[in-house]
Formats: structure tokens, C-alpha cells, sequence
């Protein structure tokens, strides 16, 4: 009788094993470009819009209902930033947003579009009214703006001339990176 509850115990176990690495590996990608090894090559081939390259149009809804063409902010420079409200990479990102990017460039010519993807507009208001973020958020709740520009992995942030060119690609968030992002859009604002 013992041996039976054993056996039982066991394979509950492994059940529940199994069913954690189902969603372990079924889960939507988040995550810092130093996570693991080989996460550069990776992060690099998902990403199918790359420095150089003209960022590919669209137009998003905003959570305040209005919508953004990206075709109509030619000739201002673009921050375009993925991210999702379950990913911690991203809000820690999001924390310096207000005070390193949007105020510090809000005299210029720049425009910071967060889009959240492949959420829906409720997790995302709930999120703003957490958090008490005023700045405007775009809403990519079937992927198909991020599709256009990745297949994985998210924060990712481009950064966008005044004629359209992405100058700037990257994947998750760290401080190097997000130096780089600043530095980026100055030189790019021609400061």
C-alpha cells in the first residue's frame, strides 16, 4: 500500500514538473540582452528591423483612444519602444522614462511611443493607474506592429530619424543600454 501511495505521489509530481515547463516555455519572451549565453545572436536574429533600415509605417491606437501614424511624425525624431506590463525588464526601463527621456527632450523636435504588445486595453490602464503614468501608450494587442518589426523578446527600443531610418536597434534593458539610447537620440536631435 505504501509503495502505491509512493508511485502516486511520484507521478503527481512529475506532472506538475511537466506542466511548469510547459509554461515556462510557452510564455512570450521578456527579458535583459544578458540573461543567458547567446542571447546577442538570438536577440539579433529576432530582430527584422535593424539600423539602416526604414522603419516600416503603421498606425496604433492610443489608450486615450486617439491613434498615431508613425508615417505622419517624419521630421521628428522617434522613440520607439516595445514593451509589455508583465515584463520586469520593462518597467524598470519605464521608471527612467519620464525623467531621462521625455522631459529631458521635450523642448525638441522627439516623440516618445511606447507600444504595449500583445495586451489588451485593460491590463494596460490598470497598469498606468498603478504606476501613475500620464505619458501616451500605444495598444499592439494582436502583434501586429511589433510582428513588423521583431519576432521575440521584448523591451526593445528604436530610435528613429527625422526622415524615417532606424540609427538605433536594441534589445532589453540595462543601464549601458539605456545610456546609449540617450546618447543616441542627442546626437541624432543634433544636441
Amino acid at each position: 500500500m505504501a509503495t502505491k501511495k509512493s508511485n502516486k505521489s511520484l507521478w503527481v509530481m512529475l506532472a506538475l514538473i511537466a506542466a511548469i515547463i510547459a509554461v515556462i516555455l510557452l510564455l512570450p519572451s521578456c527579458g535583459n540582452r544578458n540573461a543567458k549565453k547567446g542571447a546577442e545572436t538570438d536577440a539579433e536574429s529576432t530582430t527584422l528591423v535593424k539600423a539602416g533600415d526604414t522603419a516600416p509605417d503603421f498606425t496604433v491606437e492610443m489608450v486615450d483612444g486617439s491613434s498615431v501614424t508613425l508615417g505622419d511624425l517624419k521630421g521628428k525624431v522617434v522613440l520607439l519602444n516595445f514593451w509589455a506590463t508583465w515584463c520586469p525588464p520593462c518597467r524598470q526601463e519605464l521608471t527612467r522614462v519620464q525623467t531621462d527621456i521625455i522631459d529631458r527632450f521635450a523642448s525638441k523636435e522627439f516623440v516618445f511611443l511606447p507600444v504595449s504588445r500583445g495586451e489588451k486595453r485593460e491590463a494596460v490602464e490598470a497598469f498606468r493607474e498603478k504606476t501613475g503614468y500620464a505619458f501616451p501608450m500605444g495598444l499592439d494587442p494582436a502583434r501586429t506592429v511589433y510582428d513588423r518589426y521583431a519576432s521575440n523578446y521584448i523591451p526593445r527600443n528604436f530610435v528613429i530619424d527625422r526622415k524615417g531610418k532606424v540609427v538605433l536597434a536594441t534589445v532589453g534593458y540595462d543601464e549601458h543600454e539605456f545610456e546609449e539610447l540617450i546618447r543616441t537620440i542627442e546626437k541624432t536631435l543634433g544636441n
